[in-house]
């Protein structure tokens, strides 16, 4: 027996206790592509030192990050709206068979630019990874069931975006760089393989006239918003990109909300934003993604520095953030599918965050390994309550048919949230540091010609004794500084979560 046989395409298993096996291939295929997608987004940080030493160009080193994001959130709306036009299953193939292209580019790289180049046909194939796989869950199980699956889903979502970093560094140890991105293509050919087999393929009559002009003009502004949180920190200070680039993305989103008012099927549905939890969850998630997403790098920068451990060792300090994670969600999406309720668990999760932040101002570079790892913990706790309940309240809130559409509303909020993460906490923690870099005596300022922003694990730890203490103290300030900052952004989706309204989630739709 086959899903072809047994479940629309777009219609949730409402009747069935236990799903069947090939319900089960199918979302367990759809698990594996989500998480070859979000480990790229994090797999090459550790990779990236080896790759601008063997490839050059030094100065093009943050754009084989970048060029994935960018990709990955400019396209995230075209396939939520295509697959809800289409079906899921030849929109989910291509975007495998992209990313499965990307890699192997990658993988055959000979520059830095045609590595760009290559990570960003890789972030076209990822952004419809992620997409496509949280809205194949929300169709494949009734409302109740979504949140258990949902739960293992950002189980793995967070378990990748911590696990990246380790990965990339003990691939690259071990086989070379080339191969953090060859790993994907065995890989993805069986999840290839196993969707083209198990998933039903929908074919629709329906004349469908795209919205090709209302996604240029979305893509137009995210690309901006994303490329400019990489760009404002780029170390030269601010030019005439710094400041246009807000401009352009102010001015391609107003055109995109004119354009999709007038739309016959507009890619991103402005009706949608009527239902108040749709756009407080929206919203959330755009906070969400700059406190969390858009703080892994500084977590590993401030440890690093302080502690003087290795980056493979830092990398150890994040895994009981993942195992906290992975275990909470889990937990979050059978307590949501036993009780319908989960407006509480997003506002415990940003209360704890906001309180963790303030915890880690009291630390410094005498604080115990055992005590930075049970945070990173805590931090763990506060990203498995919200990641997967938010994607859950937003697929319950709308029609069956527009689960797309807004599962890439959220996928695309958390990108440009990390993206915003990194350019504005970052620009605090910038700004502190410079304070404190004035603050320095005599001769440690000697010492550090580029200033506290130009501190690094490997100077920091051949400072001598006493000068290193001084160093470390005003480092460790200026960082408390970014940390209060996250506090007050952690409160402020608080806030938002608390106007959520505490209805229950219906069994069936």
């Amino acid at each position: 027996m086959t899903v072809e046989q047994t479940l629309p395409d777009t219609a949730p298993v409402e009747a069935q206790v236990r799903p069947e096996l090939t319900t089960l291939i199918v979302y367990f295929g759809a698990l594996i592509a989500m998480f070859m997608a979000t480990i790229d987004m994090q797999i090459v940080v550790t990779a990236l030192p080896t790759i601008a030493g063997e490839l050059g160009n030094l100065h093009l080193f943050g754009w084989v990050g970048a060029a994935y994001l960018l990709s990955t959130a400019a396209v995230s709306p075209f396939y939520g709206k295509l697959g809800d036009m289409y079906g899921r299953k030849n929109v989910v193939l291509t975007a495998i068979g992209l990313f499965l292209l990307g890699s192997l580019v990658c993988g055959m790289a000979w520059s830095m630019e045609s590595l760009i180049a290559a990570r960003v046909l890789q972030g076209i194939g990822g952004g419809g990874l992620m997409v496509s796989a949280f809205a194949m869950i929300g169709e494949l199980f009734g409302p109740r069931d979504r949140a258990k699956y949902q739960g293992y889903s950002s189980a793995v979502f967070a378990l990748s975006s911590v696990l990246g970093p380790l990965a990339g560094g003990y691939i690259t140890s071990l086989f070379g760089w080339r191969w953090v991105f060859l790993v994907n293509l065995p890989i993805g050919i069986i999840v290839l393989a196993v969707l083209a087999f198990a998933m039903r393929s929908r074919f629709n009559e329906k004349r469908h006239r795209i919205d090709y002009l209302g996604g240029v003009l979305l893509a137009t502004g995210t690309t901006a918003i994303v490329y400019w949180g990489y760009h404002v920190l780029d170390p030269s200070g601010p030019d005439l990109i710094t400041f246009a680039l807000p401009l352009l993305a102010v001015a391609a989103i107003t055109l995109f909300v004119m354009v999709e008012r007038r739309a016959e099927q507009p890619i991103v549905p402005l009706r949608l934003f009527g239902n108040s939890t749709v756009s407080i969850v929206s919203g959330v998630s755009l906070v969400a993604g700059t406190v969390t997403l858009g703080m892994f790098f500084y977590f590993a920068l401030y440890m690093q520095t302080l502690t003087g451990l290795s980056p493979a060792e830092v990398g150890f300090l994040f895994l009981p953030a993942s195992l906290t994670s992975m275990v909470i969600s889990i937990v979050a999406g059978r307590v949501i599918a036993a009780t319908g309720r989960y407006k509480w668990m997003p506002v415990v999760a940003m209360g704890i965050g906001g309180f963790l932040m303030l915890g880690f101002v009291l630390t410094n570079q005498h604080t115990p390994i055992w005590v930075l790892a049970t945070m990173m913990a805590v931090f763990g706790i506060s990203m498995g309550l919200q990641f997967q309940v938010l994607i859950v309240a937003i697929q319950a809130a709308a029609p069956l048919q527009d689960i797309g559409a807004v599962t890439s509303l959220i996928t695309q909020a958390r990108t440009l949230g990390a993206s915003l993460g990194l350019a504005l906490n970052g620009a605090v923690m910038i700004w502190a540091l410079n304070r404190q870099t004035a603050e320095l005596p005599a001769d440690a300022a000697a010492l550090l010609p580029g200033g506290l922003n130009g501190l690094t694990p490997h100077l920091a730890s051949s400072l001598p004794g006493a000068i290193r203490e001084v160093v470390l103290d005003h480092y460790s300030s200026g960082f408390n500084v970014m940390f209060i900052w996250v506090a007050a952004l952690y409160f402020v989706a608080m806030g938002l979560t608390l106007l959520l309204e505490d209805k229950e989630i219906p069994k069936r739709a």
